[in-house]
């Protein structure tokens, strides 16, 4: 039997829009004679459709968008993933669905069993798990079908560390007798998860003798980045075939398997980290409507960075970049954010703030008379250019980009209202020295394209190699406030990625001082209110600031002391 995986990026709540990706993928999948056609989880809707499934009108729409999709399924039979209402009398109204349209109807609905809580998913806000009835396979053209939806697959007891459902899906769909398994997914984007996700299937094809099809979404919704990779593996255990990474494609897989098929080759590391941000500030700035990127220039890394992604996603005609320097800039990071700008080709522009500087410390005079300057002065900077970067952003209806990194939110060392102003935060959740990897990689790497489209390197080798300042005050190093990046961001991913307690951060992190790890996590609890306030942010890591770490503001748990 020969089976299309339907890779598509649906916009969240576009259903009459995503309604037609899934029409085009149906014929393109006939002309190439497949006989199914396997579309992503909720590719009806997008996901995370998030509240929008608790608006009737917006599951009422689902429904009448599956039943005219079906009508197409002549000669072909396609999975649709939809939310659809729960025939049972009690618990929640929706069920995670997918819809096996054959013959120009709606043959069979199947049921996700298990509904994750962790991490970005709240699945249990909308959705019941199904109980039982997805016991009941889905016979065509002489195969047994086991469909399961995402999570379903996630529960080997060879591969997860450990399991957090009581029930196993998959056992259950092999246990009746399923001679195919298929997934509908919306797995998103982390580092290094889809080598793990290869393992998961890998393990379940052999535990079972099954092949397993994987369909996944690509395509950036808000925060999360979604990375294809759909793929199928053999009841071996075996990579059959595996469509592109972070592009809409339609895998053709034939089963049973003579032998392997087109596989294309899954970037990893650093490159997918700078594939997922590109793909999603583009489809953000796609599907909110923006057609251009403007961003403040600093000559230093971060925000070189955050220019590089913004042309790979826009173009370099697209994007305008604006220096903003004080009494305190010095002459190299003019410069070098000039020398980025002519690089790329992009807009440039100078605005200074020294006047506005000494306004603001004249109307504050009679107020702070008799202070010592500190803090708060430094800060009247760089929100005198949050106001300058907001103002362009309206005048010219361009997406205003932050670029401070993950490094930085983590220990409150940004400036609200002021380099925190902006509409999506591109690098907050990438590490300073993961910011340093991906310099490197867009400037040397033979695969890098804005090399190739340039010719050579775009960052200017200064803004790499200099020390990281935010020039708020005379001689200002990052480093007079913070640890060594390199131990900051070490401390940060043990505290917020794997929660690990002080005392083991202290035993484990050699050359550390107690003082130092006490003060890291201080700052970290203590600038919640910062990034409740922060614009979001695109998720790479497997733990990120935003609506994934949900930690109260007004709290007194007393986490950073060491016993």
């Amino acid at each position: 039997m020969r089976y299309a995986l339907a890779q598509i990026n649906p916009t969240v709540g576009d259903i009459a829009g995503n309604s037609e990706q899934i029409r085009d993928a149906i014929n393109a999948a006939r002309e190439q004679a497949a006989d199914l056609v396997v579309f992503p989880e909720l590719a009806i809707i997008g996901y995370p459709p998030k509240d929008l499934l608790l608006k009737p009108e917006a599951i009422n729409r689902c429904d009448r968008a599956i039943e005219e999709l079906a009508t197409h399924c002549t000669g072909i039979a396609a999975l649709i993933g939809f939310p659809c209402r729960s025939p049972h009398p009690s618990g929640r109204l929706l069920l995670n669905a997918a819809a096996f349209c054959a013959d120009g109807k709606v043959s069979h609905r199947f049921a996700k069993s298990l509904l994750p809580t962790y991490d970005v998913f709240d699945e249990s806000r909308y959705f019941e798990p199904a109980t039982g009835e997805n016991d009941e396979l889905c016979d065509f053209k002489g195969a047994r079908l086991g469909i399961s939806i995402c999570e379903d697959l996630w529960n080997d007891p060879e591969v997860v560390e450990r399991q957090i459902y009581h029930d196993d899906p998959i056992g259950r769909l092999a246990g009746a007798g399923a001679n195919v398994l298929i997934n509908c997914s919306a797995s998103p984007f982390v580092v290094g998860k889809h080598d793990f996700r290869l393992r998961l299937f890998r393990s379940a094809a052999k535990r079972h003798g099954i092949p397993v099809l994987y369909c996944n979404q690509v395509g950036g919704n808000d925060e999360l980045v979604f990375d294809g990779n759909s793929c199928a593996i053999g009841a071996d255990g075996e990579l059959i075939a595996h469509a592109k990474d972070f592009d809409s494609d339609l895998l053709i897989v034939d089963l049973p398997a003579q032998q392997a098929q087109r596989i294309e080759t899954a970037g990893g590391g650093i490159e997918s980290m700078y594939h997922a941000l590109v793909l999603g500030l583009r489809d953000y700035c796609r599907k909110c409507g923006f057609k251009s990127i403007v961003l403040g220039l600093s000559g230093g890394i971060d925000s070189a960075v955050t220019a590089a992604l913004a042309v790979a996603a826009l173009g370099s005609e697209n994007v305008c970049g604006v220096t903003m320097p004080s009494r305190y800039s010095s002459d190299g990071s003019v410069s070098d954010a000039e020398d980025l700008a002519k690089r790329m080709g992009i807009e440039f522009h100078t605005i200074a703030i020294e006047n506005a500087h000494s306004a603001f410390e004249d109307m504050l005079a009679p107020a702070f008379n008799g202070q010592e300057s500190g803090v708060a002065e430094e800060n009247v900077q760089a929100r005198i250019r949050g106001v300058i970067m907001m103002a362009m952003s309206n005048k010219f209806g361009s997406l205003l980009v932050t670029t401070g990194n993950k490094s930085e939110l983590a220990v409150g060392y940004c400036t609200l209202y002021g380099d925190m102003c902006g509409g999506l935060a591109v690098i907050s959740d990438v590490p300073k020295m993961m910011v340093w990897e991906l310099a490197r990689w867009i400037n040397d790497s033979v695969a890098s394209p804005l090399r190739q489209q340039f010719g050579g390197a775009v960052i200017p080798e200064d803004s790499i190699t200099k020390p990281p300042s935010a020039e708020l005050r005379p001689d200002q190093m990052d480093q007079d406030s913070l640890p060594p990046y390199e131990v900051l961001d070490e401390i940060i991913e043990r505290y917020v990625e794997h929660e690990q307690p002080a005392q083991r951060i202290l035993d484990e992190v050699h050359g550390v001082d107690e003082q130092m790890i006490r003060r890291v996590i201080r700052l970290i609890d203590l600038n919640e209110y910062k990034r409740k306030q922060a614009a979001p942010g695109l998720k790479v890591t497997s733990r990120a600031f935003g609506f994934g770490r949900r930690m109260p503001i007004a709290q007194r748990y007393d986490s950073h002391t060491l016993r």
